[in-house]
Parts: C-alpha cells; sequence; structure tokens
C-alpha cells in the first residue's frame, strides 16, 4: 500500500510554468485526503507558489502536502498555518560563478544562442542553478518547438560535463537544464523526502514525463521507487483517478 504520491511539475502536474487547472487542483485535493502528496522540481518556491499552493482549493489537507523546490535541495511543509522551509543545501559564491561562465562557454560552442530571450536565460536558485534555452517567461509555444527531442539540450550537457566536475548536469522542463551538485538530484531528494516525512521508499510512488535515461525524472527510477511515467497532464489525471479509488477506504 503506498502512502505517498509524488511528482514532478511541469509536463506532469501542468503545462511548464502555468498553473495547476481547476481540475488537477482538484484531484491533488481528493489525492491529499488518502495519501501524502509531494512535489518535487527544479523550480525554486516562488514558482511553486504560483503555479501550485495558490491554486489549492479551500479545505485541501496540506497538512499532507509536500513542496520540494530545485530538484529536492529545499524541503516545505505547512506547519502551524503557514508554509515553512524544514531543509535548504545551497551554493557557495564561487561554485555559482563557476557554473555560470560554463553555461554561458557551452552554449556558445554549441552554436545554440539565440537573440530571442523571454526574460532571465541562467537563474541562481540558491541550491541549484537553471539554464533555460528561451528565458524564463518563454511562451508555450517557442518552448515546444525548441527542442522537443532533448537533442539539443543533451549537446549542451555533453560540452558541460568536463567543464563541471564534481556537478550533476540534468535535462528538466521544456528547454532547461538544472544543475546542482553531485549526488544531488531527484533520487537524493526522494531519499531525504523519505527520511524526512518517515515513508519508506516502497511506499512511495512516483509520477513524471521525463523517466528516461538522462531525464531528470529518471532518478526516481534508478533509486527503486515504483515510477509511472505519463506523456502528459491528461495522461497524470486518469492516474490520479485510479489511484484515489484504489487509496479511499
Amino acid at each position: 500500500m503506498k502512502k505517498l504520491v509524488a511528482f514532478d511539475l511541469d509536463g506532469t502536474l501542468a503545462l511548464s510554468k502555468q498553473p495547476l487547472d481547476d481540475e488537477m487542483a482538484d484531484l491533488l485535493r481528493q489525492l491529499l485526503d488518502v495519501a501524502m502528496v509531494d512535489i518535487i522540481s527544479g523550480g525554486d518556491w516562488p514558482q511553486f507558489e504560483k503555479q501550485v499552493v495558490s491554486r489549492m482549493p479551500a479545505g485541501a489537507k496540506l497538512e499532507n502536502f509536500i513542496i520540494q523546490p530545485t530538484t529536492g535541495t529545499k524541503l516545505y511543509r505547512f506547519e502551524n498555518g503557514d508554509w515553512t522551509r524544514v531543509y535548504g543545501d545551497l551554493f557557495t559564491p564561487d561554485e555559482s560563478q563557476c557554473i555560470r561562465t560554463a553555461l554561458t562557454e557551452a552554449v556558445k560552442q554549441a552554436g545554440y544562442a539565440t537573440d530571442q530571450i523571454w526574460g532571465e536565460q541562467i537563474e541562481d536558485r540558491g541550491s541549484q542553478i537553471t539554464f533555460s534555452a528561451l528565458g524564463q517567461e518563454a511562451p508555450l509555444e517557442a518552448k515546444d518547438k525548441w527542442d522537443p527531442d532533448h537533442a539539443k539540450r543533451k549537446h549542451i550537457r555533453e560540452l558541460l560535463q568536463p567543464m563541471l566536475p564534481g556537478f550533476a548536469i540534468n535535462i528538466g522542463g521544456a528547454t532547461s537544464i538544472d544543475i546542482t551538485r553531485e549526488g544531488i538530484d531527484k533520487a537524493y531528494g526522494l531519499k531525504r523526502l523519505s527520511e524526512t516525512v518517515g515513508v519508506a521508499l516502497d511506499e512511495i510512488m512516483f509520477l513524471g514525463d521525463a523517466i528516461f535515461p538522462g531525464g531528470n525524472d529518471y532518478p526516481a527510477k534508478t533509486l527503486g521507487l515504483d515510477t509511472v511515467r505519463v506523456r502528459d497532464v491528461a495522461e497524470t489525471k486518469s492516474v490520479i483517478t485510479g489511484v484515489v479509488a484504489c487509496l479511499k477506504p
């Protein structure tokens, strides 16, 4: 019997950088009544507030809800009527500068620099630095067309790897690459989740759209969790509906 259901965010629960729709928000409310729910993704806390927290319906059992920004290097819980950060593993200034320099050089070498940028392209999230090829505020249509087969980002990652020994480099979202300290990926985050909330790994189920080698959801599979690779938000809704039906007393 599963006690906790964990999710990726973009491409799994919502479109990239978009808020949960009404149906998904209500399905999560239903799931919170029968299990603990965790969302682990590359975005930082303000992005989770916008996409998830602000969309939760009144009466949702938030004490069962866990948020893990920046690939699980931070963890938030709802305690005493407010969201509180339980832990956070942050880069040093030298680590941040090293990553920024390498990203700029790798994108230049790959030939993927573009004049059309919407918002910040390299974002320091404290415990993770994220490269968004078209910028953080790029429209969905442009993002969907830029690298649908992940080939461009795989190329950039190959260039980055010798430049950034000691760091983990993962493909995430629609146009992004997430960089953390070596050994920090969703397997790290989900293991830390298990230890923090006292739920065994075999009692956790994980859903994500990037459960493939090199995808930022794949470490959940290598950790040994029961995983479900979903094609899109609509398929996630179907899976949640089934899980709620199975877990209802």
